[in-house]
């Protein structure tokens, strides 16, 4: 990758202790308002992706929306990186060609998890194949690991065994020790997620963090204001912020 190039200004951005602050859009809509705020770069939530559609999210079932949506993102002044789930295939090369495609419509970065359909987690040696598959399309790939999500595997091996990419994604990572821990573990920048009532911007910038997402808070957000205005209108009171999991249970099943 050249200097110039979206994935080389975005691996700029990673700076551990003054970490990018990461917001995630579902449609072009909320990307152009972020981008028009002045957030240099801006992310995609494959939930939040999946809900518009009303398909099932981390089920390999967003692969065409998501590269739809990316296509319209990298036409606002904004650089773009696309939560594409576990590359949608258990096939290197079929998500090389999915990071190839993500890279020539301008995309700057690619997240990887290694979290499965099942619940379960990719084999190590397996998903470490699929980041070398992804690695050196000129796209920044953040391996991402569900351990601390899916509470199984080992983080700190999955972090030294990921450390072949551009950067390694943490989501659950909550307490500033673990997260110092993992930064110490991998020479790779690590990305969490912020979380409400979890540990400020400035606590996990002390931590080390280079990168702090918001997953699919923000979605969920709009999700609860739309809901609290219309229910304002029938004298009731605010909704609670729905979780993820809320979200996840209604939408559709895979087909």
């Amino acid at each position: 990758m050249t200097a110039a190039s979206p994935a080389q200004a975005f691996a700029l951005l990673h700076r551990p202790g003054d970490p990018l602050v990461l917001p995630n859009a579902w449609d072009y809509a909320s990307a152009a308002l972020l981008a028009a705020h002045g957030f240099p770069a801006v992310a995609t939530t494959s939930l939040g992706v999946a809900a518009v559609h009303g398909l099932p999210d981390g089920q390999e079932a967003t692969r065409d929306q998501a590269v739809a949506l990316a296509g319209l993102l990298t036409r606002l002044p904004v650089l773009v990186t696309v939560d594409a789930e576990n590359g949608y295939s258990d096939d290197p090369a079929k998500v090389a060609e999915l990071v190839a495609t993500l890279r020539d419509l301008g995309v700057a970065g690619v997240n990887l998890e290694d979290g499965k359909p099942d619940g379960t987690l990719r084999d190590v040696g397996h998903q470490r194949e699929i980041l070398a598959a992804a690695c050196g399309q000129g796209v920044f790939v953040n391996a991402r690991t569900d351990t601390c999500w899916l509470g199984t595997g080992d983080t700190l091996e999955r972090a030294e065994a990921y450390a072949l990419a551009d950067g390694l994604f943490v989501p659950g990572l909550t307490d500033p020790e673990a997260v110092a821990a993992v930064v110490a573990a991998t020479p790779r920048p690590l990305n969490v997620l912020y979380q409400p009532g979890g540990p400020s911007v400035a606590e996990l910038a002390a931590a080390g963090a280079a990168r702090i997402s918001m997953g699919s808070l923000l979605y969920r957000a709009a999700l609860r204001t739309a809901l609290a205005t219309v229910l304002e209108l029938r004298g009731e009171p605010a909704p609670a912020l729905p979780t993820a999991a809320e979200i996840v249970r209604m939408l559709a099943e895979p087909r």
